[in-house]
């Protein structure tokens, strides 16, 4: 019994100890830092089917291709007037990779510049072994499966899926969060500092998803907790639709709305119409009559 006081005794005089109440508050934080990395939606990294020679090969890629703007490990570079010549690439996950390098925007011809849609330049594979490489240098989303970002033919019950009902939600979000970029029909647009967004008309599904969840470039980042992945899925399944609606008013004009209509109108309507007056006033000025003192030949008075 005196053992247990005795020991009671120490317990409480160490609670008391100054350094007490910060072991106490940084087990709290570790703690908590734990539970958000493991349950909050998109900060965990997704598992991936990949091996360590996946990671080796796209290492060596890498190097070879990427490190001059990006570090030899990922962690960017920066230049001498300190801004960012490359990005670090730490964190951004398989799917961004897949997304940059499988749209032929990476690597750039010119750091600095926006990137644009070109052919890829690496194949199937060697993006893959890229991804996998920096998948593994820290956390981020994975590449999408074929059934994230595409409609199913039945619930998990058996019954129809909705299609009309799931267009419909998914033609409500591209209304409010896209169409500002992206146009209303999806034919992109100027954007400021001489950006634009591009056009998302016939692209591969996969790639429109990992933009969603990667957010490239001016992009805003919809990651799973800003837009589930059932509410990325609809999005693309409207954009779909988009590309089979028809030109209801005659000619588009690319679906750029009032600026390209603006611009016909000023070329073309108003031009034509300043032409019609110029060639009208031309013509209306002519004389047939013959000025005072001109000689006559002698065949006009015959």
């Amino acid at each position: 019994m005196r053992f247990l006081n005795r020991s009671a005794g120490r317990l409480s005089r160490h609670r008391r100890a100054p350094l007490a109440g910060l072991v106490v508050l940084l087990l709290g934080l570790l703690f908590t830092g734990g539970l958000y990395s493991a349950f909050s939606p998109g900060a965990q990294a997704d598992e991936t089917s990949t091996t360590a020679e996946d990671i080796q090969s796209g290492k060596e890629l890498f190097i070879n291709g990427c490190s001059f703007c990006h570090g030899q490990n990922g962690e960017g570079v920066l230049t001498e007037n300190g801004t960012q010549y490359g990005p670090a690439l730490t964190d951004v996950g398989a799917a961004s990779v897949d997304f940059q390098v499988g749209t032929g925007r990476m690597p750039l011809a010119q750091p600095g510049q926006q990137a644009v849609r070109k052919p890829a330049i690496y194949t199937d594979e060697e993006i893959r072994q890229l991804a996998a490489y920096v998948d593994s240098l820290g956390t981020g989303p994975a590449i999408p499966t074929e059934a994230d970002y595409t409609l199913p033919e039945t619930n998990e019950d058996g019954s129809a899926f909705d299609r009309e009902a799931a267009i419909s939600r998914g033609g409500q979000i591209f209304l409010t969060n896209c169409t500002a970029c992206h146009n209303f029909s999806g034919s992109g647009g100027a954007m400021p500092r001489g950006g634009f967004a591009p056009p998302i008309l016939d692209v591969d599904s996969k790639y429109i998803y990992e933009a969603l969840l990667t957010g490239p470039q001016s992009m805003p980042t919809f990651s799973n907790g800003n837009l589930t992945p059932d509410e990325k899925r609809d999005v693309i399944a409207y954009i779909r639709t988009l590309e089979e609606q028809p030109t209801y008013g005659g000619f588009g004009l690319g679906a750029l709305g009032p600026v390209a209509e603006g611009l016909f109108a000023w070329v073309v309507g108003i031009g034509g119409l300043l032409g019609f007056a110029i060639w009208i006033a031309a013509h209306t000025t002519r004389s047939t009559k013959s000025k005072p003192g001109a000689i006559v030949e002698q065949g006009d008075l015959t």
